[in-house]
């Protein structure tokens, strides 16, 4: 996923938590789906990151020797310049981009004795 493209915003913008709220029906659980989303973007962009960092990776020979690498100052720059997952997962909410799955439990049979 190109995270630059989104179009979330790159620093904190005022939110209507009325507006988020009707997202979902409820404050508290617009605020549990962004904090999930969020950490999906999260582990995914971590992720992608580790492996772009992986190809500069050096042997513990070339670790006495101190030097830059600007392919890897610039691949590290790219990943801090991103809007940050909350900006994402949010975005994403008020723009109804997220599937929300309402899982509701079942009712469990009590152990009340029955033969009266």
């Amino acid at each position: 996923m190109d995270y630059k493209k989104t179009g979330a915003e790159k620093s904190t913008v005022t939110r209507d938590l009325i507006d988020l709220g009707l997202k979902t029906g409820n404050i508290f659980k617009s605020l549990s789906v962004v904090a999930k989303r969020s950490s999906q973007i999260n582990s995914e962009m971590k992720n992608e990151l580790l492996n772009k960092l992986e190809e500069f990776a050096t042997n513990n020979e070339q670790l006495e020797e101190v030097f830059e690498n600007t392919e890897q100052i610039a691949v590290s720059k790219y990943y801090e310049r991103l809007p940050k997952p909350w900006a994402i997962a949010l975005k994403e909410l008020m723009e109804e981009e997220i599937y929300i799955q309402n899982r509701v439990e079942e009712e469990k049979p009590t152990d009340k004795n029955t033969d009266d």
